[in-house]
């Protein structure tokens, strides 16, 4: 795997990162998502936003998963953007595993051989859903940023990697009791990575270990089987 350095030196000496389109495709719920496409390849990563961020939120790691050899796809959940879906309204009450199961078909459809998912908060909760939902072999590997599934974690169907700061919190108290207690149920392969400090999720990639955030993410998907 190239290093995280030769990446993000290649993508000043190329545009090829920075061309993406806008596609979009329907939920099996009757809804529709809207997504940017970033690289091409039969290696793909989805990645799925939390509540305060958009699916442009996600444009420097797409450049830097797209310099890895990855075809990256970031939606907009129903409720963001363009998107549409049933309880639109309040997203973080919405089944939103059907957006990112959406996203991981359109690509499958696409050619893609293998597609994974990052997630961040709200968007991790519901990639863990979606592969608890998905059917075998359809999504090949998970990284969840401060988040865990919403449905039991023992149901898990891919490889997963938590990614949380220690201290990071919130109304209802510190979150790392509640990812470790489904970490602990996840089935095999899984890892669990503590960070220090506070930033939640996509925050993290603005802190002083973002560029180790970003150097797990890329060493994880690139694992073999």
């Amino acid at each position: 795997m190239r290093t995280l350095i030769a990446i993000m030196a290649a993508l000043f000496l190329s545009d090829i990162a920075t061309a993406q389109k806008t596609v979009f495709f329907p939920t099996e719920d009757g809804g529709v998502v809207f997504a940017d496409v970033y690289g091409a390849g039969d290696r793909a990563v989805v990645l799925a936003h939390g509540g305060r961020f958009n699916k442009e939120s996600w444009a420097k790691q797409a450049q830097i998963l797209v310099g890895a050899g990855f075809q990256v796809l970031a939606l907009d959940f129903r409720g963001y953007g363009k998107s549409t879906g049933p309880c639109q309204s309040d997203p973080m009450d919405a089944p939103l595993k059907f957006d990112v199961l959406a996203a991981v078909r359109y690509l499958r459809a696409g050619g893609a051989k293998s597609v994974s998912i990052v997630g961040g908060s709200m968007g991790g909760a519901a990639a863990g859903d979606a592969s608890i939902a998905s059917r075998p072999g359809e999504i090949d590997r998970l990284v969840l940023l401060s988040a865990a599934p919403n449905d039991p974690a023992d149901k898990l169907k891919s490889p997963i990697l938590f990614i949380v700061a220690r201290d990071d919190a919130s109304a209802d108290g510190p979150r790392l009791p509640g990812i470790r207690e489904q970490f602990e149920k996840a089935p095999q392969p899984k890892e669990l990575i503590v960070l220090d400090g506070s930033a939640h999720a996509q925050y993290l990639f603005q802190t002083d270990q973002g560029e180790r955030v970003m150097h797990e993410i890329l060493r994880f998907l690139s694992a073999k089987k």
